[in-house]
């Protein structure tokens, strides 16, 4: 299976995709995402930087003190005020990190913030889509011309080195562009997810909470369960087979260059693996970690160990400061994003009890 669509997409190379169709920059990227074979393993390695173990550790005190400057400002509402967690801890907190992570200068983080959720809104026009990836693009220009005037210990930097590097390694303008967006963007976009589904399911079972806080149950086996239980990515295109594929088990055949979709939310429900509750939340689940969130195989997220830093911290972080929190609507009328590929809520609607409150009624 090759995720080039330069290559093994027929439909691609001859054409027959439209300019505008709204999708198209998730196919026509050069990044380690879409590539296949040797270019993947160039690519992939060249990105590996950003997520060794040295430089993850180093962002522990990072995400610790962003957060506990997030939670101090929703700290300052008054007892019981409704928020949107999203838009004012969930979202923020990973573009801060990732920002961090690649040396994303202060200034331009709002910008990031609004085009890179555009490259994931898959109900845009032809024209909004086409004018977001003009958008994201020149930021990704502007931040290059930014580290090379002032380059430091950022991914980044580490980055336009090996674009500059003389070797047949080096990566291209356009490959160099290309891997920022996607640490930029799938460094997101799937943290924001995790909180988002996280902090729902606990607010719907308050038990497995206060088992959590009790220290029963550890912060990593619910960030595993939501993984496994709303996968942050609900679908990833495009996969194609680079010669005809048939499973006997189901019958199925895949041909040569055709395209497929991976449902990765549909993949964490099987009940043959979670049993006949799958749809349920537990984080007490024995199957909790067999979960394909992070994808499979060469492809597996190289962001994996950092986003689930990045939950663990968080979510303690937010339920110390706030140990009686709520949601301010009913969990079955949150609103799911307009996406085809990503899996969360447009607004999340919480009040804020802080420990000294009365915990909420019900």
């Amino acid at each position: 299976m090759s995720k080039d669509a330069h290559r093994h997409w027929p439909d691609h190379i001859d054409e027959h995709i439209p300019a505008a169709w709204p999708l198209r920059p998730w196919v026509d990227v050069r990044n380690a995402l879409t590539a296949y074979g040797d270019e993947h393993t160039r690519l992939r390695r060249l990105i590996g930087s950003a997520f060794t173990t040295r430089r993850v550790r180093a962002l522990v005190p990072v995400i610790e003190s962003l957060a506990s400057g997030l939670l101090d400002r929703l700290e300052d509402e008054p007892a019981g005020t409704e928020v949107d967690l999203r838009a004012r801890y969930a979202w923020v907190l990973p573009l801060m990190v990732v920002n961090t992570l690649l040396g994303v200068p202060d200034e331009t983080h709002q910008d990031f913030r609004r085009a890179i959720g555009g490259l994931f809104a898959t109900n845009l026009s032809e024209e909004e889509a086409t004018a977001n990836a003009l958008a994201v693009y020149a930021l990704l220009d502007d931040l290059v011309a930014a580290k090379r005037r002032t380059p430091g210990d950022d991914v980044t930097s580490a980055l336009i080195d090996a674009h500059d590097d003389a070797t047949d390694s080096r990566l291209s303008h356009q490959e160099l562009l290309d891997s920022l967006l996607l640490l930029i963007g799938a460094g997101h976009e799937t943290t924001v997810n995790l909180l988002d589904h996280a902090v729902v399911n606990l607010l719907g079972d308050r038990g497995q909470l206060a088992a959590v806080r009790r220290g029963d149950v550890a912060w990593s086996d619910v960030v595993e369960e939501t993984l496994r239980h709303q996968a942050p990515i609900a679908n990833i295109i495009m996969r194609f087979p680079v010669e005809d594929v048939h499973d006997a088990e189901s019958g199925l055949t895949f041909r040569q260059g055709e395209a497929i979709v991976i449902n990765y939310a549909a993949v964490g429900r099987d009940p043959h693996l979670h049993g006949e509750n799958a749809e349920v939340f537990d984080s007490t689940r024995s199957s909790r970690r067999e979960h394909m969130a992070f994808g499979h195989g060469v492809h597996y997220c190289l962001g994996a160990e950092l986003a689930r830093l990045e939950g663990r911290i968080a979510l303690s972080a937010l339920f110390d400061r706030f140990p009686h929190l709520e949601l301010a609507v009913e969990q079955d009328t949150l609103v799911p994003v307009p996406s085809f590929i990503s899996n969360g809520h447009q607004v999340l609607p919480v009040r804020l009890h802080g420990s000294a409150d009365q915990a909420p009624v019900g």
